[in-house]
């Protein structure tokens, strides 16, 4: 049978573009639809913007530092409205890289939601299309828990990059890695910033330490976090919303003012997709995939947060190029999901990589045996601030391979980066303490660790 495409790709995210792209090198003829504006959540909505604004929440704390260096520097000026401009600007620009990208790769764009009518066939706007192979790559959108009355006042993670005022009075629901990111941020901003989770500690699923320690640390550069409490009502009034909460003590109320971040998790974008018209299964709310990211519908593919395994940008795109390479490229490719690196950007920052002390101990036993650091980095020393690094490798002491490693701290991101390397080649705490350490540095910890 012919089809009008050899792959169709429904999302124009950064893992969609980057199977478009590889397939297209292959010889392929793709096309590829999404009605919004390329580059997906990372670019328009994620990633870029916020870690834009993260870099921007820091010079108050690096103004402050430079008096320590012998700097005389006033308190400055911020200004929202020039942020968000320049950080807008900088995406329009992404977005505009993405497009002579698919034009460059001899990949049609076509802006409209596409749908499916049948397992070869969507319709994309108003015209129909067919395909040998489709690939969805829909990925996430924020959830906000119907359950809270007035959830409709508060906005989600979308939309705070779009705020004409920055909020001077900031609740956050939820303690995941969203939510404490946004936290600091406004929060070094200079919002008063309130946040609420059911539990007594942020960041569920990351290790203890590192859990424990972003959250101390939050709380000492003057994030109000709530523990054991919900939200059980949100409503406008003439000083802003006011937000009813429960907890241990009983109910209070919170006034925050016109915007209340709800911070409560992603789901898969699944609606009005037309899925019930193939044959591809959706479990818990997302596409069902096996190792080559195939479907039940064995043409159809699907890739990134649509199928909640591991919803960062870097796993899309290396889940893509796999499929692209295995279906187009006559490569078998398979995407490995152990010793994958992640970061939370907050301050201070996190990141890490492998397993978590509590994973390590239930897979391994009383073989695990665990090194830590705690300092305070040579940064501090002369604007006299006792801002602590935590640094942590986690071993198998009957194969001495190093299970995981974790750091809270400046630069923790660029570091594990590297340490992630070395645990996906099966480095050794061997290798490890025979690598030389750079003085003076954070990072050398990890090879001076006893």
């Amino acid at each position: 049978m012919s089809y009008d495409y050899d792959l169709f790709v429904i999302g124009g995210g950064s893992g969609g573009i980057a199977t478009a792209r590889r397939a297209a090198e292959y010889g392929a003829k793709v096309g590829v639809a999404e009605v919004g504006r390329l580059g997906g959540t990372c670019v328009n909505r994620g990633c870029v913007p916020k870690k834009l604004m993260v870099y921007s929440s820091h010079f108050p704390g690096l103004i402050e530092d430079s008096r320590g260096y012998g700097w005389t520097v006033s308190d400055g000026q911020f200004d929202w409205p020039t942020l968000m401009n320049a950080v807008n600007g900088e995406v329009g620009r992404l977005n505009g890289i993405y497009q002579r990208m698919l034009d460059n790769s001899q990949v049609e764009l076509l802006p409209h939601y596409a749908k499916f009518v049948d397992s070869h066939t969507l319709m994309v706007g108003e015209k129909t299309v067919t395909a040998d192979k489709i690939l969805i790559a829909v990925g996430g959108k924020p959830v906000k828990p119907s359950s809270i009355a007035g959830i409709e006042h508060t906005i989600t993670s979308d939309e705070i990059f779009h705020l004409p005022e920055q909020p001077q009075r900031l609740m956050i629901l939820g303690g995941g890695y969203i939510g404490c990111e946004f936290a600091c941020i406004l929060n070094g901003l200079g919002s008063e910033v309130t946040q609420v989770i059911r539990g007594d500690h942020i960041l569920r699923g990351f290790d203890d330490d590192i859990r424990a320690m972003v959250q101390e640390s939050m709380q000492a550069h003057g994030v109000k976090l709530l523990t054991q409490t919900e939200p059980v009502a949100i409503a406008p009034g003439e000083d802003g919303l006011t937000v009813t909460l429960k907890g241990p003590e009983g109910e209070e109320t919170v006034v925050a003012d016109a915007v209340g971040l709800a911070a409560t998790g992603r789901r898969p974008n699944l609606d009005n997709l037309g899925l019930e018209n193939t044959k591809v299964e959706v479990v818990n709310g997302a596409i069902a995939v096996d190792q080559y990211s195939q479907t039940a519908e064995d043409h159809i593919y699907a890739v990134g947060d649509c199928t909640d395994n591991i919803n960062l940008t870097p796993v899309a795109i290396q889940e893509g190029r796999s499929f692209a390479d295995t279906v187009f490229g006559g490569q078998s490719k398979l995407m490995s999901y152990e010793n994958v690196p992640t970061a939370i950007f907050t301050t201070p920052e996190a990141a890490t990589v492998g397993l978590t002390e509590a994973e390590a101990r239930e897979k391994y036993g009383d073989a695990v045996k665990v090194y830590r650091s705690k300092f305070r980095p040579m940064y501090y020393v002369l604007p006299g601030k006792e801002e602590k690094t935590l640094m942590k490798l986690i071993v198998d002491t009957n194969t001495d391979k190093v299970l995981g490693a974790h750091m809270v701290g400046d630069d923790a991101a660029e570091i594990i980066q590297g340490v992630a390397i070395a645990l996906k080649t099966g480095a050794t705490k061997a290798d490890f303490d025979a690598t030389v350490g750079i003085h003076p540095s954070s990072g050398e910890e990890f090879v001076t660790m006893r």
